[in-house]
């Protein structure tokens, strides 16, 4: 005997039921009985950055410091979602600033990573709005994001390439314009192939 479909409130599992349906799937069978509602609650949780307040995110943690040395967060683990086919992306955030008389509780750097990286995004967008956020709030001498990603929309579809990565880069401020910083801070990274598949 076949499980019935549950009736559910929520319109993003009405829709892949619906989804399911159309894909010749039959969402009454056992292991696709909870489907829509286990999908709905992820996609809930992957697009959260939509809802988060980033002032709160922040919240009290900036700090007047005198320092004018590069600060950088290496290897943030990120995942989003591409928007044009709502498939995942992976990969690695390398973030970077010099002060200007205020920094920011490290633990807020990946925070804010993933508050951007949890909405339907594009890679290059991703980059600028981590960027110009900390510009923003620390008004900082430079930022510098770094982003290197797999894209499951290439890796499993379309062209299909296993081992291409995308590298994406915003460079403000003293690491634009000076290339001496801008050379200290790839020295210190050393960012060249450093994305690994987990």
């Amino acid at each position: 005997m076949l499980h019935q479909p549950t009736q559910n409130d929520d319109p993003v599992a009405r829709n892949i039921e619906e989804t399911l349906k159309a894909l010749g799937e039959d969402p009454s069978r056992e292991g696709l009985l909870d489907t829509p509602k286990r999908y709905a609650k992820a996609m809930r949780y992957l697009t959260s950055g939509y809802t988060t307040d980033i002032k709160k995110l922040v919240g009290k943690a900036l700090f007047t410091e005198e320092s004018r040395g590069i600060v950088i967060v290496k290897d943030i683990e990120l995942f989003s979602l591409c928007e044009h086919h709502m498939l995942p992306f992976y990969g690695r955030a390398h973030v970077a600033y010099i002060p200007d008389g205020k920094i920011i509780g490290l633990s807020k750097i990946p925070r804010l990573v993933d508050a951007f990286a949890r909405r339907l995004q594009v890679q290059e967008r991703l980059t600028s709005q981590i960027s110009s956020t900390l510009i923003e709030v620390l008004k900082p001498l430079g930022v510098a994001v770094i982003i290197e990603a797999y894209h499951l929309c290439m890796m499993m579809r379309g062209v299909e390439k296993q081992n291409s990565y995308t590298v994406t880069s915003s460079m403000e401020g003293c690491f634009r314009s000076d290339p001496t910083t801008r050379q200290e801070l790839m020295h210190l990274l050393g960012v060249a192939g450093s994305v690994t598949r987990t």
